[in-house]
């Protein structure tokens, strides 16, 4: 994998259907590779388009007026001091807080949620779980249904972006202490302070820039195929979903019940696979071991940086020191977890689209216009490369649509749902590749593997206690 993680770029898109196969320009709008960490002004007086906004320490001391320099100097303070993990999450928070207040490019800003709002909400959830009972063998997973507002989901989502984007930054940022030999860190301790301090902030900032942005876009809490919302909550944005539905000519009572059969059955599937959300996540961490960056253009910089030169030091970063190497072992771990969320997503689509067909006239359309969403390279899609190095393909959204379509064809919905009672028995890339050939091979019955475990087990345990 040639692009990487925040903001470093995005992976180039593979054509397909008569796509040319060019790349796409910088899709994550944070940077290209001249910044690497793609801050636009660090969230400072000036912003993104004012002079030297991609420099965020120029931006500082560029023209502004002594209050803004005065919160320009407190907000440098705040990066300096900081010592906590490789993400400065308190600073995500307020960044993303910051780009939620200020609206949406359309101009559309954050309200909260109102009564009738809610209501229609809970109602459009509690009906959706109705027809989802028809159409696959998973129970209810949504016990309670809310309506948010951007703040909101910000709020809800933010711990699940940390278990996310920590251990990627961790393995990133501990290049940083690494550079140099064992007796010379103690001498340097104080400027590896300062720049862990600076990533940590920067990471930060990228990320607190990402989901405020993710934020004005989202309909629900599953928009990237990842429960980002607390278990158990079905969540929906009514202020997103009315600009999402506003040019689709569909009814938007009929809008707001698709999206909440799409949250409703998410739910389902992380509530009752108990071993998806650690598979998910694990293969994040296997990605994020198999990082190595390139420590000797590291120890060139650190060996020149001046710790009272701020600017030298952001010069560094925009330079790229910490661009991360091609490892096997990311592509297997990138490879795992593309191939289980097109999995999660193909299964949402194909349940979806068959509790909806018989009774909404707009089910077609609406299928249609999440596909392309995804396709088009939405923004949830964006933000997810853009902070873990992952785009979703959309190919293997409609292949493996359709593989779980034809498994409920030729083994009904127990059959097919059935599937997910282990990580071993559900269909790998190479099946995505050939669905025929999966949906009619022999499938391994483990629960009766378990069983006969659990019986060895049983007998080792006799076995010791005799002997004793």
């Amino acid at each position: 994998m040639s692009d990487t993680p925040f903001g470093f770029g995005l992976p180039p898109e593979e054509p397909e259907n008569g796509d040319d196969g060019k790349k796409k320009g910088n899709q994550g709008g944070q940077g290209g590779p001249a910044n690497p960490f793609g801050f636009p002004g660090m969230g400072l007086p000036g912003g993104a388009g004012a002079p030297g906004a991609d420099n965020p320490f120029a931006a500082m001391f560029g023209s502004m007026n002594p209050n803004d320099l005065g919160a320009a100097f407190q907000q440098l303070g705040q990066m300096l001091s900081y010592e906590g993990g490789p993400v400065n999450w308190d600073m995500a928070k307020d960044i993303a807080r910051q780009t939620v207040a200020q609206g949406t490019a359309d101009g559309v800003k954050d309200t909260s949620v109102g009564v009738a709002e809610k209501s229609a909400v809970e109602e459009a959830v509690r009906l959706a779980d109705h027809w989802l009972d028809g159409v696959t063998s998973l129970p209810s997973g949504a016990t309670t249904a809310v309506a948010w507002s951007r703040a909101e989901w910000v709020e809800a989502t933010l711990p699940v972006w940390k278990e996310l984007v920590d251990p990627v930054a961790e393995r990133v940022g501990a290049a940083m202490g690494g550079v140099l030999p064992e007796e010379m860190q103690a001498m340097a301790g104080p400027l590896l302070g300062m720049m862990r301090s600076m990533g940590g902030a920067m990471f930060g900032q990228q990320i607190g820039q990402a989901v405020g942005t993710l934020a004005g876009e989202v309909v629900g809490s599953t928009d990237i195929g990842l429960p980002l919302g607390p278990a158990g909550k079905a969540a929906l944005l009514p202020l997103n979903i009315e600009s999402f539905g506003k040019d689709l000519g569909v009814p938007p009572d009929e809008v707001r019940l698709y999206l909440a059969l799409r949250e409703a059955a998410h739910a389902r599937l992380f509530a009752h696979v108990p071993w998806l959300r650690s598979h998910l996540f694990g293969a994040v961490e296997g990605y994020a071991r198999g990082i190595k960056v390139d420590t000797s253009k590291l120890e060139d910089v650190v060996g020149q940086l001046d710790p009272s030169n701020p600017e030298q030091l952001q010069e560094a970063l925009q330079g790229g020191m910490f661009q991360p190497q091609d490892t096997p072992e990311q592509k297997a771990a990138l490879a795992r977890l593309e191939t289980a969320l097109a999995l999660v997503e193909g299964w949402v689509d194909a349940v979806v689209h068959e509790a909806a067909k018989p009774r909404l006239t707009s089910a077609d359309a609406m299928r249609e216009t999440m596909r392309r969403r995804r396709a088009s390279g939405g923004p949830a899609e964006q933000t997810f490369a853009t902070l873990i190095g992952l785009e979703l393909r959309p190919r293997r959204l409609r292949d493996a649509s359709r593989l779980w379509a034809s498994l409920t064809d030729a083994r009904g919905v127990d059959g097919r749902d059935g599937l997910w009672e282990h990580p071993d028995m559900l269909p790998t890339a190479s099946d995505l590749d050939d669905p025929d050939g999966f949906v009619h091979r022999e499938q391994l019955d483990f629960s009766e593997i378990d069983k006969m475990l659990g019986e060895a087990a049983e007998k080792r345990e006799q076995d010791g206690d005799e002997k004793k």
